[in-house]
């Protein structure tokens, strides 16, 4: 997803789970953070690296494929932007080696997925806009993996997508090239992908980067033969699977307001988008690469309050300038990831994966900073760990 939705749609969200306007702002702004949180961003500002949530393409061209780069990644991918469906998956005749990367492929409505939510209860807006995000992609990313494979991640010619029209929909070829500074074209069909390459161990081989950035893009329809369901067709429908995206995520935010007693899997608040969901729909149906403005005018509609445009340098500011950094945006963002990735990190070593490492990190519902800040050379945001 991008930020037209894990910003704005995730404002128009909060709003209607009962958030207030400032809340709102804090929610959609942690969720939109996760995609901005590098290394190189976190080295910047002199925090944590481990709180990394994301890899720009030029850490990625830079990253090591040796096992502890790989793990990295891994960690990263899987824990905030492919939430694995079933870490204990079985498949006949299937080696280890072979389990172990089919077992992180991303779907909707985990036991994960359950945690994550759950993770955020009673840690604040931050903590909650993380799960968002995570919550959110479960929807775009389902079907990839984050964690680089050839076999689960790759695509070949049989690539479709469904184009509407006054008769109903056309299949039409996907023309994949690769250029990264050309823009996608909707209109006849462009998009631009990575390239392919046959190695288990190639960044071009992570996440949805074989199918390009059609994952993202709400308007998207379309099909392919993943060699991991057996070549099987796999239809994806992006504006179904948003609509669902956005009323999880009232659920959700519901239950981490304490109006919903607890979040379960499969349910979602329909009611709370019935007075609005043709107005969402078309947003989410529109044949455009950005719907950025299109939510920014339903979120001003739904409170009345200006919804500002998102501002990471401010937020970058506040926490270099800040002496007790803990209570910073950024300070509880790192906290706030920091736990989400050692929950998953723990549960995919717990399950005999070893592909995100050897984790001895205890499921908690908030980290204990100190040893890391201390290993960063700095001293715990919070002082005395209290």
């Amino acid at each position: 997803m991008q930020k037209d939705f894990h910003y704005y749609a995730t404002y128009c969200a909060a709003f209607l789970a009962g958030y207030a306007h400032d809340e709102c702002m804090e929610i959609c702004s942690s969720a939109q953070f996760v995609d901005l949180c590098s290394e190189t961003l976190l080295g910047k500002i002199k925090a944590p690296v481990e709180a990394a949530t994301t890899q720009l393409q030029l850490e990625l061209m830079d990253t090591r494929t040796d096992t502890a780069g790989l793990q990295n990644i891994t960690r990263i991918w899987s824990s905030f932007h492919f939430l694995p469906y079933d870490l204990y998956a079985v498949r006949p005749k299937a080696t280890k080696k072979y389990l172990d990367k089919y077992r992180l492929i991303c779907n909707t409505n985990s036991d994960l997925l359950v945690k994550t939510v759950k993770l955020a209860k009673d840690n604040g807006t931050i903590h909650a806009g993380v799960a968002m995000h995570v919550l959110a992609d479960t929807w775009a990313h389902r079907y990839f993996a984050g964690t680089p494979s050839f076999v689960i991640n790759n695509t070949n010619f049989y690539f479709y997508e469904l184009v509407p029209g006054e008769n109903g929909f056309t299949e039409r070829p996907v023309q994949f090239r690769h250029n990264p500074s050309a823009a996608d074209d909707l209109e006849n069909g462009i998009y631009t992908n990575c390239i392919a390459q046959d190695s288990e161990k190639t960044i071009m081989n992570l996440g949805h980067g074989r199918a390009g950035h059609l994952p993202d893009y709400s308007c998207v329809r379309y099909k392919y033969l993943p060699a991991w369901a057996d070549y099987n067709e796999i239809m994806k429908d992006n504006p179904s699977d948003y609509m669902n995206a956005f009323r999880q995520m009232i659920y959700a935010l519901k239950y981490l307001r304490g109006v919903n007693e607890d979040f379960e899997k499969n349910i979602y608040d329909i009611e709370a988008v019935r007075p609005y969901e043709s107005e969402i729909k078309a947003i989410l149906e529109k044949r455009q690469l950005d719907a950025c403005e299109d939510w920014k005018r339903f979120g001003e509609k739904l409170s009345g309050k200006e919804i500002a445009d998102f501002d990471d340098e401010q937020l970058q500011r506040e926490y270099t300038e800040a002496d007790n950094k803990a209570e910073t945006f950024l300070g509880k963002f790192i906290t706030a990831a920091l736990a989400q990735k050692g929950m998953v990190t723990y549960s995919i070593y717990n399950s005999g994966n070893r592909l995100a490492g050897n984790s001895s990190l205890k499921k908690r519902s908030v980290l204990d900073l100190r040893n890391i800040f201390r290993r960063s050379g700095k001293k715990h945001p919070g002082g005395d760990g209290r």
